[in-house]
């Protein structure tokens, strides 16, 4: 009963994404009608956000066919409310262009400080509320819905106070919908977001009014997390945080965070499908999504600490409420020089593989060297590292290369200076050859003719990657060999493609 209640409580908070219109103003970016009409159709039918603001208009006949694409099928779906273009103070020459490509909600811009308006407008406050009055009239004759945009808002707030109410007091009188506050330049606090908001919402408590936040400080979720705080009615976001300089308030943030911590307010956004929303957004953009943004970037749900993995096997210790699954996405676990055993028994299990403890140990203190080396090992060279640790374990090593050392020099054949132990005697030798594993190969049959051994003859070499995997840290090299009419094979594991094939080498030497 009380969980009832407490629903019933909720205050409805409503989402606008503006990423075909805010977003597109990122530096670079510019979605074409056909990605405007794919990303509207997601936006309202799978994540579900309550309004899109798809375009300026009059700002180019592209715009105009976007637009009209996306309004032919949000009529047939019946969303054609929640699509919103911006309009300009210009007679009512954006309201014709609104009209004809089937839009029916304007966001009208309109100077929200009065800097703005004396210094870029040259006009008195009667002046532009007479001329919003008369584009307010127009639109409402053409069965089009007014929401208004009081731009600069932030600094009328700061610095023109008076100016801002008596606009606000105007608007009372007119037939608008929603007030559209936005932090045009990114310059509000969260203590002046909440401040400036509460005290507006106070005085006006039959107005709807909207946060708009940008980035330019890396306070948007912070201040929207105010602003809702404050009472506002409605938010504005963008997929990535995309928009212009650093951008607006990032939508899978902002989502995470409403869903987290203010319980006082219920929104439609369907969050599992954010991560979606947002890889297909960048790949329209060609903006890569860094790997440490919260929520949709790649390694965000990625534990590296072995001790890490360890407690989320025990119970859980190290998850939060941003559970990847809630976002469409799933906890991976990163193997490197940080990993323990726990995070290699995380990857074994996803690929049905078991290994014993004495096994674990190799294969940890395998992945382990390599790391040192490299930054990551993937899950998909996992099978390569076990083939190669067991394989290792097959033999009695006696025959260890203890060094070399490999030079490449322009103008010079290649050479190699090793040194070998061969039953707890070390043999040095040098030689040159038509590459670096060639001079390794000629100096390593000096030191096996000084023996009076015969080494085999090397039949074919091959080298390869992991498939699947998008890491750089391993090569595998895989050797055959012929002695006395007999083929077999070696094979080799390393980040360096030469290093590999000495190992494999190396493996063919306590064979023999």
């Amino acid at each position: 009963m009380k969980r009832q209640l407490d629903h019933m409580k909720k205050r409805k908070l409503e989402i606008m994404d503006t990423t075909l219109r805010d977003g597109e103003q990122t530096s670079g970016v510019s979605f074409s009608a056909s990605e405007k009409l794919t990303l509207a159709k997601l936006l309202l039918e799978e994540l579900k956000v309550d309004r899109i603001e798809v375009a300026s208009a009059r700002v180019s006949d592209g715009e105009f066919e976007a637009v009209q694409k996306i309004t032919e099928w949000a009529a047939e779906n019946g969303f054609l409310e929640r699509v919103e273009v911006l309009t300009f103070v210009d007679g009512g020459v954006s309201l014709d262009w609104m009209k004809t490509s089937g839009a029916v909600s304007q966001n009208l811009l309109t100077k929200g400080s009065l800097n703005h308006l004396k210094y870029q407008l040259k006009k008195t406050p009667e002046q532009h509320f007479n001329e919003i009055a008369a584009i307010f009239e127009q639109a409402t004759e053409r069965g089009i819905i007014n929401n208004i945009y009081l731009e600069d808002w932030s600094n009328g707030m700061r610095n023109s106070k008076e100016y801002v109410f008596e606009f606000l007091e105007f608007l009372s009188t007119q037939n608008v919908k929603r007030i559209l506050l936005p932090d045009t330049l990114g310059i509000l606090t969260h203590t002046e977001t909440y401040a400036y908001l509460t005290e507006i919402i106070q005085k006006f408590p039959n107005l709807h009014f909207d946060f708009h936040g940008h980035n330019d400080y890396d306070l948007g979720v912070a201040n929207i997390m105010e602003a809702v705080k404050a009472g506002c009615h409605g938010l504005h976001l963008t997929v990535n945080g995309m928009g212009e300089r650093a951008g607006n308030a990032p939508m899978a943030s902002a989502i995470a965070v409403i869903n987290d911590f203010l319980p006082e307010v219920e929104i439609n956004v369907n969050e599992t499908s954010l991560y979606k929303v947002s890889k297909l957004v960048s790949a329209f953009t060609g903006f890569t999504i860094p790997a440490n943004k919260p929520i949709v970037g790649d390694n965000v749900f990625t534990q590296t600490a072995g001790i890490h993995a360890d407690g989320d096997s025990k119970n859980n210790l190290y998850f939060s409420d941003l559970m990847p699954e809630r976002f469409g996405r799933k906890r991976k676990y990163a193997l490197g020089k940080m990993s323990g055993k726990a995070n290699i028994q995380k990857n074994l299990q996803e690929l049905g593989l078991t290994l014993n403890n004495e096994e674990l140990k190799k294969v940890t203190a395998r992945i382990i060297e390599l790391g040192d080396k490299k930054e990551r090992v993937t899950k998909d060279d996992l099978p390569f590292i076990i083939s190669d640790v067991l394989d290792t374990a097959d033999y009695k090593q006696k025959v260890f290369i203890k060094s070399y050392v490999l030079t490449h020099a322009k103008g010079l054949m290649p050479s190699t200076t090793l040194s070998v132990e061969i039953d707890g005697k070390v043999i040095e030798a040098h030689a040159q050859g038509d590459g670096q594993y060639d001079a390794f190969m000629n100096a390593l049959k000096k030191v096996y003719i000084a023996k009076k051994i015969a080494l085999p003859k090397l039949t074919d070499y091959a080298v390869r990657i992991p498939p699947g995997s998008t890491s750089d840290a391993l090569c595998e090299t895989v050797i055959t060999w012929e002695l006395n009419g007999k083929e077999f094979t070696s094979r080799g594991l390393d980040s360096d493609q030469t290093v590999s094939a000495i190992k494999a080498t190396e493996k063919m030497l306590n064979i023999i």
